[in-house]
């Protein structure tokens, strides 16, 4: 009884001394569909679900920090509970689709490259098979463009070609965006998310440009950034008060689900999501 909150205020000084060390904070929360406690309250929003998942996985790592870790003082810290990870068998793996939607930060397109790697390694298995990705976030003001999305567009092609991804798909894009892409890709969006928030009703345009190209129109209720920094901020602090929460930045965050082919239910999600320490100029 009462333990939980001991052993994290504990292993909680021990984090915060490893996080003034380190530079990358890798943190996987494994899948949620095991955390009994995530289901008895039901998460208002995806960013409150993400907020709530964020502080269990550091709380619950940061009491069980090993003292040989604490000698190691590592650049990269894995933040990451060993009994949550849930790989996925070869055996099973023809039954199951492994999809996966990416948000990026910065704009360093190279973390595309490396969150695919992280999650296939996290999953145990060579593929996703498909990705989308969110439109990275641009300044108040800027019009989202072609230009903007090419460089990101062209890495996750990079991963198709490679065979890390089988499908790429987009997320917001209205009927011109998401044509110029399409005219402009090598390898063509597959699928392109709408927000029913912003419009109640799928655009006559955009459905009458995906129905002729066969790009599937999905919808979802994320916001615009998911995990912005001040929240990422605040949520590091609460769970280790002594980490220098101020001196860390997301720089991308993916949720997965695993879901079973013939019955379309899902197996398993989660999110991994990685950080940064900006170093002070």
């Amino acid at each position: 009884m009462g333990t939980e909150s001991g052993s994290g205020s504990g292993g909680g000084g021990g984090a915060g001394a490893l996080l003034g060390h380190a530079g990358t904070l890798n943190l996987q929360t494994g899948n949620l569909l095991n955390w009994g406690r995530l289901r008895k309250k039901c998460p208002a929003t995806p960013s409150e679900e993400l907020r709530d998942c964020i502080q269990k996985t550091i709380n619950e790592w940061s009491s069980k920090i090993s003292p040989d870790l604490m000698h190691e003082r590592p650049e990269t810290l894995d933040c990451t509970l060993a009994q949550a990870i849930e790989k996925i068998s070869p055996e099973e793996r023809d039954e199951l689709k492994v999809s996966a939607k990416l948000f990026i930060a910065g704009s360093n397109c190279s973390s595309i490259r490396e969150a695919v790697d992280m999650t296939c390694s996290a999953l145990g298995v060579d593929q996703l098979d498909s990705v989308i990705i969110a439109p990275p976030p641009i300044e108040d003001g800027i019009n989202l463009s072609l230009e903007y999305l090419q460089p990101y567009w062209t890495e996750l092609e990079n991963l198709v070609q490679n065979k890390k991804i089988a499908a790429i798909g987009t997320s917001d894009l209205d009927k011109t965006l998401l044509e110029q892409l399409f005219l402009w890709a090598q390898v063509k969006p597959s699928s392109n998310q709408v927000n029913l928030a912003s419009c109640c009703v799928m655009p006559p345009d955009l459905t009458a440009f995906a129905k002729e190209f066969d790009i599937q129109l999905l919808t979802h209720n994320d916001p615009k950034e998911l995990l912005c920094e001040a929240s990422f901020q605040e949520t590091l602090q609460e769970s280790i008060p002594d980490s220098q929460a101020h001196e860390w930045t997301p720089a991308w965050l993916l949720r997965y689900s695993v879901i079973v082919k013939s019955r379309g239910i899902i197996k398993s999600k989660g999110y991994i999501l990685q950080a940064k320490r900006i170093s002070p100029s």
